[in-house]
């Protein structure tokens, strides 16, 4: 008969031969109790997380194989920094600190979809993925922190497989992400009283010059764009698109 596929949602570390898995697996003659005992295994990182499965079975040999859905790393871990989103400046704007732990549970939960092949190697692949969304990983940018677990620092927690925080570390985590938040609020506020100042002591002059002193200033290009009087900008146009009138 080939290959038959069973498609659930089941909750993570807790499958049972309840339905809708144990009467859908059950006419394919497939081992049911080795079935949930696997679907267990590789949803055990989901805990408390609704988790869609596929069983695939050969219901020639019996054998069978799992595939578990998961949302994106990206989305793994805005939830386990408790954010919506990633920064908009990642090298620069830092939104979250979190744990090796965190980044564990991450690489476990989508090691079918890493290309590494041990545990270590996924998870400096999720390292990478935190650095994208302008996470800090203990502390460290994602250059220093994947050196880090070079160096072996990790490698307790990694081979233990260490995915549970405790109370304090959770509380401490949040009180990081709301400094990091205040420090980047600080700075754009810092950033737009500079670029102000800087358009004020320019009033008159053309869009070039504002531009060129907001650069040499160190402003980013997206305030460049927000602060530049449009009456500035128009000037500067009309001076460059029209001659000099006859007299």
């Amino acid at each position: 008969m080939g290959k038959q596929s069973v498609d659930a949602l089941i909750n993570g570390g807790q499958a049972s031969a309840a339905p809708p898995l144990g009467p859908a697996l059950g006419p394919l003659g497939v081992n049911i109790g080795q079935v949930i005992v696997e679907i267990n295994k590789k949803t055990a990182s989901f805990k408390g997380m609704q988790v869609p499965i596929k069983v695939t079975v050969d219901t020639d040999t019996k054998a069978f194989e799992i595939s578990v859905g998961t949302p994106p790393a990206s989305g793994l871990l805005l939830k386990e920094a408790g954010i919506e989103k990633g920064s908009g400046k990642p090298q620069k704007d830092k939104v979250a600190d979190i744990l090796i732990e965190q980044i564990i549970k991450v690489a476990k939960m989508k090691e079918d979809a890493l290309l590494g092949k041990t545990l270590k190697s996924k998870v400096k692949e999720v390292i990478g993925t935190a650095n994208s969304l302008g996470m800090l990983v203990e502390g460290m940018n994602a250059k220093d922190a994947i050196k880090a677990v070079d160096a072996g620092k990790f490698d307790a927690e990694i081979k233990a497989e260490k995915t549970e925080l405790t109370a304090d570390e959770m509380k401490k985590l949040q009180e990081e992400k709301k400094r990091l938040q205040e420090d980047i609020e600080k700075r754009h506020a810092d950033e737009l009283k500079k670029a102000t100042d800087i358009v004020e002591s320019l009033k008159g002059k053309e869009k070039s010059v504002i531009k060129a002193k907001l650069h040499e200033a160190g402003i980013p290009e997206d305030l460049i764009k927000k602060l530049l009087p449009a009456d500035v900008a128009a000037s500067a146009g009309e001076a460059k698109g029209k001659a000099p009138a006859k007299k």
